[in-house]
């Protein structure tokens, strides 16, 4: 056996590791955007650890069906369905058919959001998160923003199943309905109505991404023939929820930058609406303040 410079033979390679190599390829060979990170994912969702502690299984420990999972992976199944598991900001969400799997894209939504809000005069913000899917945005808000009295709304009882269940033992608010016609009792009191709705056009569906064209829910992804019906809609919901001043914060599709801040006109009573980036630098969500009196 060949030694290193300091003389101590080299480590072999554990055949967990050496399976996720393969399982990588194959993974890759599949498609799927990121091979390496979702083979190590499923290797330790089977394994019981940490993708970082991924070296402390011993070969004997190794578990066959990783190659289960694995295949399920390669079929494009999403990775979430499958762990049953979403990370989104500091939270470990619940999520399996029937609601819309959180992408990363939109942490950085709610990021701005959460800034937005701490920058407010406020002492106990009221926000509003419409279209909640699996309750992520209101539970990172609700967490980030401590003193914040945040509500919720969705109207897919198949989401509903999941959002309860993160939702359990928190202080969010959550009702079921549309979120067009939602908190009627706070109109005029909010201070951020934050939503990230279908947007994709009906005319995309042949070029979304097999992960979610399969497997999240259609109510969850489009919304008429350019993808923003449903924003138009929520441009007047949220003006009606909102206290003068307060801001309106919608994320889209990064081929409709430019598009959506011209659904929130001064003519409609708003002001400085805006599109920003995601960390990818790519138009991802529009803002507005509810224009003064």
């Amino acid at each position: 056996m060949q030694q290193d410079p300091g003389g101590r033979p080299p480590s072999p390679r554990s055949v967990l590791l050496a399976e996720v190599a393969q399982a990588t390829q194959r993974l890759a060979d599949a498609g799927v955007p990121s091979p390496r990170t979702d083979a190590e994912e499923l290797a330790a969702f089977v394994h019981g650890v940490k993708r970082g502690a991924l070296h402390t299984v011993r070969d004997a420990d190794f578990d066959a069906r990783y190659w289960e999972v694995v295949a399920r992976r390669e079929a494009r199944e999403p990775l979430q369905h499958i762990t049953g598991r979403a990370y989104f900001r500091y939270l470990e969400l619940q999520v399996g058919p029937g609601v819309f799997v959180p992408r990363p894209e939109t942490e950085s939504v709610v990021g701005w959001a959460i800034d937005a809000v701490r920058a407010m005069d406020v002492v106990e913000p009221c926000i509003v998160d419409l279209c909640t899917g699996s309750g992520a945005i209101a539970l990172a808000l609700a967490q980030e923003v401590p003193r914040s009295r945040v509500h919720a709304v969705e109207l897919s009882e198949d989401a509903l199943v999941w959002t309860r269940k993160n939702m359990q033992g928190s202080r969010v608010d959550l009702r079921q309905g549309d979120a067009l016609d939602a908190f009627h009792d706070l109109d005029g009191q909010v201070d951020l109505v934050i939503s990230n709705p279908p947007y994709i056009p009906l005319t995309e569906w042949e070029y979304v991404a097999p992960e979610a064209r399969d497997h999240d829910p259609q109510m969850a992804l489009f919304s008429g023939e350019d993808g923003l019906d449903l924003i138009r809609g929520l441009e007047r919901t949220a003006h009606r929820l909102l206290r003068p001043g307060g801001v309106v914060v919608v994320e889209h599709a990064d081929t409709q930058g430019g598009q959506v801040p011209w659904i929130f006109t001064e003519e409609r009573g708003w002001a400085d609406a805006a599109d920003h980036p995601d960390l990818n630098n790519r138009p991802r969500f529009a803002t507005a303040r509810k224009a003064l009196p």
